[in-house]
């Protein structure tokens, strides 16, 4: 039996997981996951994110506007975010910036960011955050803005080494996807070695970011039959996580959980 496990980072609501859901929830439960947070990434999927909150109290439920979706928030895209929140309490997330899209314009996602970034400080809210390419300005950003008192959550973190210190003392927490076990991504994986052992958390990223197939324990593929990540992976990139810092697993399981309490205590219910 596993120790208690905690996703610090999923989109259960994925369509790519519509007919699958109760069997992925039951192979998850039997792998002792106790919590997952489920990140909403556009307007449009916010609703089926604040559903599987009610519906699962396994969900720890975010909101917001990545920004791959800019281009397509409504006007009243604010006004829709702070009414969900209203009905489900949850975090702001996957909110970010990215320069590594084609087109990208990074004036308008700081903008978006930025009243987010507000949003969560005015009501205590953890953030999950997305960020390629862009370490600088979100930089910027984070040192010229309040941020929320609970910390954020910088999801598979892959910025560089010498800013896990600055980030640690502004209140961020650093969440290790199964997909760094990948031989390529050994930098990644180095990095993660000088994050503080109370702002370690785990993700899955599913049905994103799959681990080596050699590690994957559930095998699970989309309508085209192209492989996806499965949430009950989460045991597997414990056990990841736990050889490549060689401690036990029962003890990295014991301070993930004591790290994502701290975060997210706010959500749990």
């Amino acid at each position: 039996m596993n120790p208690p496990l905690y996703d610090a980072h999923n989109h259960l609501q994925d369509e790519r997981f519509a007919a699958l859901r109760v069997g992925i929830l039951e192979a998850a439960r039997r792998e002792n996951v106790k919590k997952m947070v489920v990140n909403g990434s556009a307007e449009s999927d916010w609703r089926e994110v604040e559903s599987l909150a009610h519906a699962y109290p396994e969900v720890v439920p975010c909101f917001g506007l990545h920004p791959w979706y800019l281009k397509e928030r409504s006007a009243g895209w604010q006004k829709n975010l702070v009414a969900c929140l209203d009905r489900c309490l949850g975090g702001l997330g996957e909110i970010g910036l990215d320069r590594w899209i084609e087109g990208h314009d990074l004036a308008d996602q700081s903008e978006v960011f930025a009243w987010q970034l507000r949003l969560a400080v005015e009501r205590n809210l953890p953030i999950s955050i997305h960020c390629l390419q862009a370490w600088d300005r979100l930089s910027e950003i984070l040192e010229a803005s309040p941020r929320p008192a609970c910390g954020f959550l910088l999801h598979s973190f892959g910025g560089p080494c010498e800013m896990i210190g600055p980030l640690a003392a502004a209140g961020a927490y650093f969440s290790l996807p199964g997909y760094f076990a990948h031989e390529r991504k050994l930098r990644q994986r180095e990095t993660f070695r000088e994050v503080p052992p109370d702002r370690l958390l785990i993700e899955t990223d599913a049905p994103d970011q799959l681990l080596p197939e050699s590690q994957v324990r559930y095998p699970l593929q989309d309508h085209s039959g192209k492989a996806i990540n499965h949430p009950a992976n989460l045991g597997a990139v414990y056990q990841f996580a736990a050889d490549w810092f060689s401690e036990p697993v029962e003890r990295l399981a014991i301070r993930v959980e004591e790290n994502f309490q701290r975060l997210f205590g706010r959500l749990l219910k």
